[in-house]
């Protein structure tokens, strides 16, 4: 992504919209610059026949991604191009007559002044080696001073427009100004660097405080050099290895910019001089920026759109310096948080209103002038003329007297109706095709009786009623074609043998309205189990398969349902059995075992695309089944995959059953394409996620309405390293990582990878650690910002993951490549909690009272350390349950949970929980649920193993604890102690 300014995403299931940039006006001085974006969402399946309305000046819209369905997961997006401008269109003052003229100036992130509740301030730190002094309730100011030596030390100063006469103190107490006093300059240099940071006010009157630039005074501080303290006066972190803590007004300063962690330990001692419990770990899960909202008020929430740092970088030096992805992930079909709507609005005759020029939707952020009759974009500073049925009157401060009422003037997500005009065909209705692999694999596994009633038990909850179109076709070595006439009473089957021409044996009936026609489908349905019951067939023609259902769904686009159970043999598309090739392992072969092998399947994947059909992949094979190639097909038509390995419906019934009901009946978005705009300077230039890359901006509801989901956001801009460290989102960082890793897994050594991630890391450390370690005189300790505590440990779990980690032994290859399909699309939470996952004691909750257990489940470190052979643990990564049983676990509770006799049931591996009639068994299981119902998106699948079971608890638990050292990686405190040694060097 490019400075000024700084895939749900490219529109998989979910797309996103187009980035703002803007100002916050009305401020009595000149705001810090900002840049703020508007990206417009489409849904599931991108269609380049909704075009908006010829354009009119001099546009040069962004290239759009398009996927071609929308209720899916969010894409990524990241990249820089070129030096950006330091200032935008509104770096100048706002002009007066605006919406928000009167309105005080922004508590942002940059605002200086006595604090109020900023959209930043810290919780009060955990006791351990990252403590820090309690935090005051500003952006960033720091608490009150420390208890010990320290206690009077003042800190540092930070005038407001308001006080200049007075300064009063970050943490709001009365304090007298602190004296003048000069940093010792770093070796080589006469001067000292002065501070970074701005404040929206005047320069200050008082010429104790000088500035470093005219705009944007900056206080500076200094110190005297740092007298020896001792080790308890900082918190209960260890005492500096080679200088004592800063004093004076400095360790204010110091505990607000960083935070720190002893790595140091005696001389001869086999102790790192790590506090193991203090690392930083994150136990309570993703953190959402909601924050931000409190100084952006008119943002879209985070859950829609989150920058991997909310400040943009002022220039392309900065952009070098930061190392970290500049980008964002977008996320735009999102459930709504809290159960809010997304308002609808239709403009009638006025027609949607956007800048003539750069083709921006009105927003939150644009401001009128001329009484009302004009309005100024607030990305290319164009004004616009506003509709006759549009206008109203502003009131003194500029600001139009209806803003409240009008969502799209007051709410950083809308939707549009869109007209006519916007569409090349009418909205479509949505249709759902099945494609059912019915070899002799499928039908012994029981696959067939679960997708059956599945399908079955959801017609009734099929978005689109009664528009909604429905088919089938199986296969097997041949083509088995359904139609679905309504004037018959049962479906007739018609068989294509020839695979290399393949023909529809009907012209029509073979996708067909369900309400018409329900009697029929739920015939075929229920003989569909026994249909194929006596099939021995081993072969698989899905190539001809997709050919024969592209030719179906071409004409109205729609979601095309894949269940394969074979490695594809027969026709176009054959594939061999590859399978992992331990002897292209560490070579620059290594990566070919995770491509397609075959092209036909991109290829259809594109002509999917362009006819606004998306793919969803179930696979179900008890061998290997080739994931890469099979999975390119929902990769880039914005589907996704479902990965069953070795599939029996007595063992994952369940879990098919609910993400099978989940991905049909959820709310869907059709024939979607997402934008993103930016402001002067900032452009994205590379997109992440399962999408293709595509134009326009629009989507057709399932009602059949078509519509533009637009969301808004802006951020400020700054020339400060230290304040995009300070406002870095660790989860939207590891997401855009993760993507990039996956990606870069696909042309290169999985240990090139790892090295590129870590190198990231190191790079990006050493960079912020030499902001302060001059100044601050700090050695032996690894220097981190707050913001970014948890990214040493989320790129440790993330070379652990299975798309990631190890090589040939460590996880079979469809396995490997189904998790990185995943991660391409996983919201943050949830990509978050797949590659840390959370550990809970469970035993301890089943003595409490059922209503109390929900509340009382902790998360656990991932480390055997918090493993006791008495206890009863469960591990949960968003796609499985695993239940630890400890070997001294009282066996009776093992059997009143399990339901069976552990003595008379050895394999572990087949048994299914099922509630029993007794209070632990219920309680258990209520559990399970609570678990389960707090992210509906998927089903963990139970899995028992005991303590010392192997190799089952090895590769299902013993591998998901990240902390500890496994075979070729390091453990946290190994890790810790090498990122520092790296940071340093």
């Amino acid at each position: 992504m490019q400075p000024p300014m700084g895939n749900e995403r490219p529109p998989p299931p979910n797309a996103p919209g187009r980035p703002v940039s803007a100002f916050v006006p009305g401020a009595a001085v000149p705001p810090p610059p900002v840049a703020s974006s508007q990206f417009v969402a489409g849904g599931p399946f991108g269609h380049p026949g909704a075009a908006p309305p010829p354009r009119q000046g001099v546009p040069p819209p962004q290239a759009g991604v398009a996927p071609p369905f929308g209720a899916a997961p969010p894409a990524a997006m990241g990249g820089y191009r070129g030096p950006a401008p330091p200032q935008g269109p509104f770096s100048a003052a706002p002009p007066s007559q605006g919406p928000f003229a009167t309105a005080a100036p922004p508590q942002g992130p940059l605002t200086s002044g006595p604090p109020p509740q900023g959209p930043f301030a810290s919780a009060p730190p955990v006791q351990g080696p990252f403590t820090s002094a309690p935090p005051s309730q500003g952006p960033f100011a720091a608490g009150p001073p420390p208890q010990g030596p320290f206690a009077t030390a003042p800190a540092p100063f930070r005038p407001s427009p308001s006080s200049l006469a007075q300064p009063q103190s970050p943490t709001g107490s009365a304090m007298p100004p602190p004296p003048t006093y000069a940093r010792p300059p770093p070796p080589g240099q006469s001067q000292p660097p002065p501070m970074q940071g701005y404040y929206p006010g005047a320069p200050p009157a008082n010429p104790q405080f000088p500035m470093s630039r005219p705009a944007y005074p900056q206080p500076v501080q200094t110190m005297p050099p740092p007298p020896m303290g001792p080790a308890g006066a900082f918190g209960n972190q260890a005492a500096y290895p080679s200088a004592g803590p800063p004093v004076g007004g400095t360790l204010q300063s110091l505990v607000e910019d960083f935070q720190s962690l002893s790595v140091s330990s005696a001389p001869g001692s086999l102790d790192p001089g790590v506090d193991v419990k203090g690392l930083p770990r994150p136990l309570d899960g993703d953190e959402e920026p909601v924050k931000i909202l409190d100084a952006y008020p008119l943002n879209c929430h985070p859950r829609y759109f989150r920058l991997t740092t909310h400040a943009v970088p002022a220039s392309q030096s900065l952009v070098t310096r930061w190392h970290l992805p500049l980008g964002a992930v977008v996320h735009p079909l999102a459930e709504s948080p809290d159960g809010e709507e997304v308002p609808i609005i239709n403009f009638g005759s006025a027609g949607v209103i956007r800048c003539r020029r750069c083709r921006t939707y009105i927003n939150p952020y644009v401001t009128f002038a001329d009484a009302g009759r004009k309005w100024r974009c607030n990305l290319c500073t164009l004004l616009n003329d506003v509709p006759g049925e549009y206008f109203c009157a502003l009131d003194a401060s500029g600001r139009r007297y209806d803003t409240d009422q009008r969502p799209e003037l007051s709410k950083g997500t809308v939707e549009f109706v869109a007209p006519t005009e916007y569409m090349v065909r009418p909205p479509m209705p949505p249709s759902y095709f099945f494609l059912i692999d019915v070899s002799v694999s499928a039908v012994r596994s029981g696959l067939l009786e679960v997708v059956a009633k599945t399908i079955k038990s959801c017609l009734d909850e099929l978005p689109g009623f009664p528009r909604t179109q429905i088919g089938f076709l199986t296969f097997d070595s041949t083509l088995h074609f359904h139609n679905f006439k309504s004037s018959l009473s049962q479906p007739q089957m018609m068989v294509v043998a020839d695979l290399d021409d393949v023909f529809l044996p009907l012209p029509d009936d073979l996708l067909v309205n369900l309400v018409d026609s329900r009697h029929v489908v739920e015939s075929f349905l229920d003989s569909l189990p026994n249909m194929f019951q006596d099939n021995v067939n081993v072969e698989s023609a899905l190539g001809p398969a997709l050919k024969a259902a592209f030719m179906v769904m071409s004409q109205i686009g729609g979601k095309l349902l894949v269940f394969q159970s074979t490695l594809p043999s027969l026709g176009i598309g054959r594939l061999r059995l590859r399978g992992d090739d331990v002897r292209a392992y560490g070579t620059d072969k290594e990566h070919l075992l995770r491509v397609p092998e075959d092209p036909f399947y991109k290829q259809m994947a594109a002509e999917f695309t362009k006819n606004q059909i998306a793919v969803d992949i179930f696979s179900f094979s008890e061998k290997y089944c080739d994931i890469a190639s099979l999975g390119s097909l929902a990769k880039y038509t914005g589907g996704q995959v479902y990965h069953y390995p070795s599939f029996q419906a007595a063992t994952h019934g369940d879990k098919l059953k609910h993400e099978l009901s989940r991905d049909l009946t959820r709310e869907t978005a059709w024939e979607s394409v997402m934008r993103i705009r930016c402001g002067k300077g900032v452009r994205f230039t590379t997109y992440h996620g399962h999408f293709m890359l595509r134009s326009t901006d629009l989507y057709t509801s399932s009602s059949g309405e078509r519509r533009i989901r637009v969301h808004t956001a802006a951020a400020p801009v700054v020339t400060d390293l230290s304040e995009m460290y300070r406002q870095a989102d660790t989860g939207a960082i590891v997401s855009v990582l993760s993507r990039v890793a996956v990606e870069n897994s696909l042309s290169d050594k999985l240990d090139s990878v790892r090295q590129q991630l870590q190198l990231k890391l190191v790079r990006s450390l050493k960079e912020y650690r030499n902001l302060y370690v001059v100044q601050h005189r700090i050695g032996g300790r690894l220097i981190y910002p707050e913001s970014l505590r948890f990214l040493p440990l989320y790129i440790l779990a993330l070379f652990k993951s299975l798309a990631i980690r190890g090589g040939y032994a460590d996880v079979s290859l469809d396995e490997r490549c189904a998790a990185g399909f995943s991660m391409m699309i996983l919201p943050v939470k949830r990509l978050l909690n797949f590659i840390y996952p959370s550990l809970y004691r469970v035993d301890e909750a089943l003595t409490m009272e059922a209503d109390r257990i929900d509340g009382s489940l902790k998360r656990l470190p991932l480390t055997m350390q918090c493993l006791d052979t008495g206890g009863l643990y469960l591990l949960d990564d968003g796609f499985t349950f695993l239940v630890w049983l400890g070997r001294i676990f009282p066996a009776g509770l093992v059997n009143s949970i399990l339901g069976v006799n552990l003595a008379n049931f050895p394999d572990l591996s087949k048994i299914q929980l099922r509630e029993s009639d007794n209070e632990p068994s219920r309680k258990f299981m209520k559990i399970l649920k609570n678990l389960r119902e707090k992210d509906p998106s998927y089903y963990q699948l139970c899995r028992v193993v005991r303590q010392g079971e192997q190799p089952r608890e090895g590769f299902l638990l013993l591998s998901n604890l990240v902390e500890d050292q496994m075979a070729g990686t390091s453990s946290y405190v190994d890790w810790i102690l090498q990122i520092h040694r790296q940071t340093q060097s």
